[in-house]
């Protein structure tokens, strides 16, 4: 075992003697070590509860044999972080939760390791962090949260965060009273769990199923069900069978499953960060999959399920009462790779063959999809070079092309003062730069300007382009990860006010209609970007962060 290195032989005796001092009886050392990395956090309400589902996989682990140890993450409630100079952490604290990982695991020679995330960052830093370090692994989330809800009978309103968001922008408008947005924020959040609608958190949970490193419900089943407790218990008895197989991350992260992983998330209409993070992990894995499949992936794989921010009124509980991920799989099962390995004990295709859709309204047939084509794609043009990604299953049908005047911000903060002052007009199109990977830093999400503008029922009328990024529960023609970023002197750095920009999804084109001669005039007058932050961890991270189309990865 590897824990043999922190107690076998007469060299290890005070190493023995620290372990006696937490609670190890001699026959437990005999054991294996399991770590179970757990993101507990009183102020992140995905995370509030972990320590519930930590103490099940804890049971879990020794009713099979093994010896658990709780150690910590960070983690980032982005809600909470958006929109003040908060959210430039919330990206980078993946490649720190990856770090922190690698650290506590390879200190104390943990012979297997249970992941314990639940929201945006989290769980793909737990992800490279487990295929980095290469031991038996086996992930376990927190669970979704419940809708909220107001009213009653037939009047009732279902809610999420998303709701609370797109509300400020109609009491902007003078659409809605403040007191009516705080009847909405005091019901929109019930309980603990990651947000309700298909967002990051709720995609990247969902995506550890499709990639085989979660059981079949880990993404679904909700926070305050019992279930939770009981695949918590699950997670920990199956990794003492992955510890005794040695079935270890690279035998199951590879590119067949980074495969299916995507082509869930078309299924889905998951969120654009799931693209960022997916590379990211294909990055740490080894594996070679270029921005360019992304959209290979998303013409042939049709698009099931239309869960929140997307038009229908669906959320994640809704999903997992009509059968889950499983549920997803099976409909495109022609799509993937089934003979894959997962921590199951099952393969992929032994998982989805006794699945079914229970509900035709949440779960589409193949046959019967809301589209064709999957619900993320991947723009190239002159605007962005090397790709930018937009949601499309979230984009109003007459929005998918469009043409329309640059109306060019260099934060989101001066952006958002425009629109709350109803200084954006149908037909424009909302460029905020500045904010990718090292512009920003950190990439920050653009929730609040999407809101804002579905808020005041613009999403239908103006586009926003960003070489930031997107909460997963914006909506609209929102365009971001533009490559490369301003800060790297890409082409959105050469946008001027009344420039015109052409979208068109359906083409995978973005374009702002300037030749290249102009474009690179006036990047030359630029000169060098000057980084925003000068010390600090967001210093180290500006000069070691790469470009968002091959994940914002450290360089």
């Amino acid at each position: 075992m590897k824990s043999d290195a922190i107690k076998k032989g007469i060299e290890r005796a005070p190493h023995r003697a620290l372990l006696h001092a937490v609670g190890c009886t001699r026959q437990e050392i005999d054991k294996p070590f399991i770590g179970v990395v757990n993101s507990f956090s009183e102020i992140v309400p995905g995370h509030i509860h972990l320590h519930d589902i930590a103490e099940a996989v804890k049971v879990g682990v020794r009713s099979a044999g093994g010896v658990p140890f709780e150690v910590g993450t960070i983690a980032v409630c982005d809600g909470i972080a958006m929109n003040h100079p908060g959210m430039k952490y919330s990206l980078p604290s993946r490649e720190l939760i990856a770090d922190s990982v690698e650290v506590v695991a390879e200190a104390h020679a943990f012979d297997a390791l249970v992941f314990i995330p639940n929201c945006d960052k989290v769980i793909p830093g737990m992800l490279m962090a487990a295929v980095r370090l290469n031991l038996p692994a086996i992930f376990i989330s927190g669970g979704p949260m419940l809708s909220g809800s107001l009213g009653g009978g037939d009047e009732v309103k279902h809610l999420d965060l998303i709701s609370v968001f797109e509300a400020v922008g109609k009491v902007a408008k003078g659409e809605m009273s403040q007191d009516e947005l705080a009847r909405l924020e005091e019901a929109a959040c019930p309980g603990c769990g990651s947000c309700a609608g298909m967002f990051t958190a709720n995609t990247m949970n969902c995506l550890t199923e499709a990639l085989g490193v979660g059981l079949p419900g880990n993404g679904t089943i909700p926070a305050v069900d019992s279930r939770r407790r009981q695949l918590a218990k699950e997670a920990g008895r199956h990794v003492m069978r992955l510890l005794a197989e040695n079935l270890r991350p690279r035998d199951i992260i590879d590119k067949s499953s980074l495969h299916n992983a995507f082509c869930v998330d078309m299924a889905l209409g998951g969120s654009t960060n799931s693209v960022l993070h997916l590379m990211a992990l294909a990055h740490e894995a080894g594996v070679d999959f270029p921005l360019a499949l992304v959209n290979e992936i998303s013409a042939r794989t049709p698009y099931l399920c239309r869960l929140s921010p997307a038009a229908g009124g669906h959320h994640i509980e809704d999903l997992d009462r009509a059968g889950g991920i499983p549920a997803v799989m099976r409909e495109i099962k022609h799509l993937l790779h089934l003979d894959l390995k997962t921590v199951s004990g099952k393969s992929v295709g032994d998982v989805v063959t006794h699945s079914r859709a229970a509900d035709r309204d949440v779960v589409r047939s193949a046959g019967d999809p809301h589209s064709a084509t999957g619900g993320v794609c991947v723009l190239f043009g002159n605007l962005a070079p090397e790709g930018a990604v937009v949601k499309r299953a979230a984009v109003a049908p007459e929005m998918m092309v469009h043409r329309g005047p640059a109306r060019v911000f260099d934060c989101e903060e001066e952006a958002t003062a425009v629109i709350m002052k109803g200084g954006i007009k149908p037909d424009d199109v909302v460029v905020i730069r500045y904010e990718g990977p090292r512009g920003g830093p950190g990439m920050r999400e653009m929730l609040t300007p999407t809101s804002l503008l579905a808020g005041m029922g613009l999403d239908g009328a103006v586009a926003l382009v960003t070489d930031g990024r997107f909460s997963g529960g914006s909506r609209g023609a929102a365009i971001g990860h533009v490559s490369p970023e301003a800060a790297a002197r890409g082409p959105i750095a050469a946008v001027n006010n009344g420039d015109i920009i052409s979208i068109d999804i359906p083409g995978y084109r973005l374009d702002v209609e300037l030749s290249d001669g102009e474009i690179a005039k006036r990047l030359a007058r630029l000169g060098e970007f000057e980084p925003r932050v000068k010390m600090g961890y967001l210093k180290y991270y500006t000069e070691r962060v790469s470009s968002a189309s091959t994940g914002a990865v450290f360089q």
